[in-house]
């Protein structure tokens, strides 16, 4: 789900990659005493691939010889990954996009380099000698050297041949910079057992694919690796790269305004005049245009064509074309007419070939991550292939989450057909997210709060109350593209009636937008736990995060309530009751981080002058004192006890069905841990509730306002919620102490910190000695003992804290069990 965010998710906008250096390989056969052979002579009994860079293939040798007949003439040369290792913490999955660059081949004497231009630094200018000025102030970068081995004179120029097998089975996709960075074992490329994998290995008028199968191997492989290899110390994958013709011209470049939602690309021309920015911003997007630009509605020139992968089994394969294909809606809001479709891939399509935008089907040992990413070119934006990669185990994971909602393995009832629609929903939802991150779009993390507005937003399943008190998956997710959707598309695909300002039209586009109430932030806003906009989160819905945090534990208690053996299969281990109702549990962990963070929130947007939208706005002070109160009611025994009979069905686990990062933590090992669930969900809340950035906007802003609840009346609104709430008896009692020392965690955990504002620092001291105080009142005032000695031991601790705070010893809080798709969600896909 990453962004997949290159930005893909981010989203995964291709940029130029500069940090390669130069090798040579062997001279080969070449015969540097004496003229050299011509190519005939040299690939005499070779197999020929005629295309856009010939080569010939020696099988004997196991050697590509590459014809080089194009001098100083820019191309795109690409990387990618064809088969995968199919680990999500490790990344390196099917069909993965690598770098992009533009390079050109240049001869010297017997020498070929492979030199990458660097277009983050331009002259846009007829001057050559100013152009020249910058190409010579910043570096190129020699990605392989080649010697000649033949060559043939022509008419129009020289062709030589290289060898290129050394180049093209290279670790091109850096696997081993991968492995050591996830921590996973020191791999070395091993020749002996790499070699070309020719049906992979194409060529074609404008594009050379050339794909390799490469092992990789270590001494001392890490765990990940020994997950998902038969043999640990040997990974073979496969990496392919492309030698492609860059797009001609006549592409128009739009200009690139933060508030509508386009990543795209960036540079500096040096050849701007003094009074204009040097640095230049364009949105990336498909060449896409009108055959009748004047017209309202028109068919495009070339359509926006996209396949689907054939290896997504059914239902899943009509979900994702079906789902995909709502752009369709969003083009036709620009003016076009059958301008976006949607097909499954032609039988024999090569998804690694730049001419097709695909939507691969990818699978992985656990869910992880889906990605949309772009090859873009670096020179104008252009996006030339959208690569899709949607992870198979996401449909598993949504199908586990409506058993947790449903118990529907009821004895003698048919099981719901709501959990296998709501399946199909989030596919369908899911292609049109990955796809929309290809067509050029960021996330869009507010559309929740305006009606689902966009696909671009990470949705939760909507759940509703039946009137007889049972969950409803009818509605779990939007069907169709989205209204913030067909605005993005219209700002970035329109194609204009001539004559038209279109700067002016474009700037109409937006302002109209969110004059209609529509809103967009991203991921830098909504990711942080620090974020600060009361409208921008990711997995929540509704259009106030206080008021769906209410709803949404109505549902859950509701769920809770009916949770026991009718939520697994007939014939699974009772054990795996825990796998269920982990997500359940936890059902509220995104909504309670969306209400959270309005304490101290501030409501923006990405403002131009001039343009009269929203500046900053702090959130009205009884908002977020209401969220402060939502928030802490999750807090109570009461929201976090597990019913009794539940807690007697779920026994040790069994063999073969280990415990794992999907299952809660636990201190009683084998038996299930009843109060981990508490705390997990405690150190959650209290992780943003104390947040050291929210902690510093709550003093800077009750300063400003003193109407604004500040940090100290938060702090005491959250130890009154606990520490010094009405005693709780039995297992509620030990779940209320559970709590209590998640605060007090991380109140010393602030105060402790020299990076946190020294107010903050200041008010958290004042309030542990406080209660330190209060404890030290209360401990012989009729206590039970083990209330008693819990006040007892906090009373020490805060003690030994205020003497050395690296004096503690305070058991770490349990983290949540992953929620998000499991790996890294550096790169912001979904």
């Amino acid at each position: 789900m990453k962004r997949v965010s290159a930005v893909a998710g981010l989203v995964m906008a291709v940029t130029v990659v500069m940090s390669v250096g130069v090798f040579a390989q062997g001279r080969g056969a070449a015969d540097t005493a004496g003229a050299l052979p011509t190519i005939a002579q040299k690939t005499a009994g070779m197999q020929k691939f005629d295309g856009y860079f010939p080569f010939y293939w020696d099988a004997r040798a196991g050697k590509i010889w590459l014809v080089i007949d194009r001098w100083d003439s820019e191309f795109l040369y690409l990387e990618s990954l064809a088969a995968g290792i199919g680990s999500n913490d490790i990344g390196l999955d099917r069909g993965q996009s690598g770098g992009a660059q533009v390079v050109k081949f240049q001869r010297s004497g017997p020498r070929v380099l492979l030199v990458a231009q660097n277009y983050r630094f331009r002259a846009l200018t007829d001057n050559s000698l100013e152009r020249r000025a910058v190409e010579e102030s910043f570096a190129q970068s020699a990605q392989w050297g080649f010697d000649v081995a033949a060559e043939d004179g022509t008419s129009t120029g020289t062709s030589a041949l290289v060898d290129a097998t050394n180049f093209f089975l290279r670790d091109a996709h850096n696997i081993t910079a991968t492995l050591r960075r996830t921590q996973q074992g020191v791999f070395r490329l091993d020749a002996t057992r790499s070699a070309f994998y020719l049906p992979r290995t194409k060529n074609f008028p404008k594009n050379t694919e050339v794909e390799a199968t490469l092992t990789f191997t270590s001494d001392e492989p890490g765990p990940l690796v020994r997950q998902v290899t038969p043999d640990a110390s040997a990974v073979t994958v496969r990496e392919h790269q492309s030698f492609v013709e860059l797009p001609p011209p006549g592409f128009r470049t739009r200009a690139y305004d933060p508030r509508a939602s386009f990543f795209g690309i960036q540079y500096m021309d040096f050849s701007a005049p003094i009074n204009e920015p040097v640095e230049k911003r364009f949105i990336a997007r498909h060449r896409l245009e009108k055959k009748d630009p004047s017209a309202a509605m028109s068919d495009a020139v070339v359509p926006i064509i996209y396949y689907v992968d054939r290896g997504a089994p059914e239902p899943i394969r009509s979900a994702l074309v079906e789902g995909a294909s709502w752009w369709n809606q969003a083009f036709e809001a620009a003016g076009y007419r059958n301008a976006f479709r949607v097909e499954l891939m032609p039988e024999g399509v090569d998804p690694m070939d730049i001419r097709y935008n695909i939507i691969q089907w990818v699978h992985r040992a656990t869910r992880g991550w889906s990605y949309g990413a772009s090859i873009v070119d670096p020179r104008t934006g252009e996006i030339i292939k959208g690569q899709v990669s949607l992870g198979s185990l996401r449909a598993e994971q949504d199908y586990l989450i409506a058993e947790g909602l449903m118990a529907p393995y009821e004895k003698g009832k048919a099981v719901s057909p709501q959990l296998l629609q709501m399946v199909i929903a989030r596919m369908r939802q899911l292609a049109a997210h990955e796809v929309g991150h290809t067509l050029g779009l960021m996330h869009n993390y507010t559309a929740s709060t305006v009606n689902r507005a966009s696909v671009m937003d990470y949705p939760p399943p909507v759940v509703n109350l039946s009137a007889d008190g049972m969950p409803d998956l009818s509605d779990a997710y939007a069907t169709g593209i989205g209204a913030w959707d067909k605005v993005a598309i219209t700002f970035g695909y329109s194609d204009f009636a001539p004559g038209t300002n279109e700067a002016a039209a474009l700037n109409k586009i937006m302002k109209d937008a969110y004059t209609r109430g529509q809103r967009y932030l991203t991921d830098q806003d909504a990711r942080p736990a620090s974020a600060a906009s009361p409208y921008s989160h990711l997995w929540d819905s509704g259009a106030n995060a206080v008021d769906e945090l209410n709803r949404l534990m109505k549902v859950r208690a509701a769920a809770l309530k009916r949770f026991g053996e009718n939520n697994i299969r007939e014939g699974e281990p009772m054990a795996t009751l825990e796998d269920v109702l982990v997500p359940l549990y936890l059902l509220h962990r995104y909504q309670v981080e969306a209400a959270a963070k309005v304490l101290g929130g501030v409501d923006y947007t990405f403002a131009l002058r001039g343009d009269s939208l929203t500046g900053l706005k702090p959130v009205p002070a009884a908002e977020q004192r209401r969220a402060l109160d939502a928030v802490l009611a999750t807090l109570a025994p009461g929201a976090l006890a597990l019913p009794e009979q539940l807690l007697r069905m779920i026994p040790p686990r069994p063999p073969q069905y280990p415990r794992g990062r999907e299952n809660f933590r636990t201190r009683t090992y084998p038996a299930f841990d009843a109060l981990s669930p508490a705390e997990t969900a405690a150190n959650h809340v209290l992780g943003f509730l104390l947040n050291q950035e929210r902690a510093a906007r709550l003093v800077e802003y009750h300063a400003r306002d003193s109407r604004n609840p500040g940090f100290a009346e938060v702090v005491d609104k959250i130890l009154a919620a606990t520490w010094k709430a009405p005693g709780a008896t039995g297992y509620n009692a030990e779940i209320q102490r559970t709590v209590d020392a998640v605060v007090l965690n991380y109140l010393m955990a602030l105060a402790a910190n020299d990076r946190v504002e020294n107010q903050v620092r200041a008010i958290a001291a004042l309030k542990l000695e406080e209660l330190k105080t209060w404890l030290m009142s209360g401990m012989h005032a009729g206590q039970d003992e083990s209330r008693k000695a819990f006040f007892f031991f906090a009373a020490g601790q805060i003690r030994r804290f205020q003497v050395d705070p690296k004096d503690v010893h305070l058991s770490t809080p349990f983290d949540p069990p992953d929620g998000s798709p499991i790996g890294a969600d550096s790169d912001w896909g979904n």
